[in-house]
């Protein structure tokens, strides 16, 4: 491959480190949500998994959102759990299947795997690297190499991410 080809052809690639026990995680859908309407096929949103030890169901949460990434319903997977954050804290595991059931994907396949496992070493592969390049909390957001912290506060990071994602689709460095 050549490098004459036309800058910002590839998208931007934004992971998304996130915890679907989180509060501030579901405060930033609305921020990714727009990032989406936004940059459409020009940026692509990854989602990345930090569960936090202070939420118990977090680890099971970030599993059954690879399941339902593999049924192809990722992100409306995660963003139906995230808007019932607290129901998740006092229903558990079976809120993670009932969910998948109400966005009509193989409920049972769910349960099956949070009791294989077939999706830890995604989920604990996405923590180590999230320790390794400084993530500590949640959302935090890693674009064009910049780590940016929205569990302290969610006020500005849009537009950071935005400016960013400007810069690295016009070419720039």
């Amino acid at each position: 491959m050549s490098d004459s080809s036309p800058a910002g052809t590839e998208p931007v690639v934004l992971d998304v480190w996130c915890e679907l026990q989180c509060p501030d995680c579901r405060s930033a859908l609305a921020d990714v949500s727009a990032l989406r309407a936004r940059y459409g096929d020009r940026l692509e949103l990854r989602l990345r998994h930090f569960p936090l030890e202070k939420h118990k169901h977090a680890f099971a949460a970030a599993q059954a959102a690879e399941e339902a990434l593999e049924q192809g319903k990722g992100w409306p997977y995660v963003e139906a759990v995230l808007a019932r954050v607290e129901e998740l804290d006092r229903k558990g595991e079976p809120l993670l299947v009932e969910v998948a059931r109400e966005l009509g994907l193989d409920a049972e396949e769910f349960d099956t795997a949070l009791i294989d496992g077939r999706h830890i070493l995604i989920v604990d592969a996405d923590q180590a690297e999230g320790k390794a390049i400084g993530v500590t909390g949640t959302p935090t957001y890693v674009i064009g190499g910049e780590r940016l912290d929205g569990g302290k506060s969610q006020e500005g990071l849009r537009e950071r991410v935005e400016e960013i994602a400007d810069r690295l689709l016009a070419g720039q460095p």
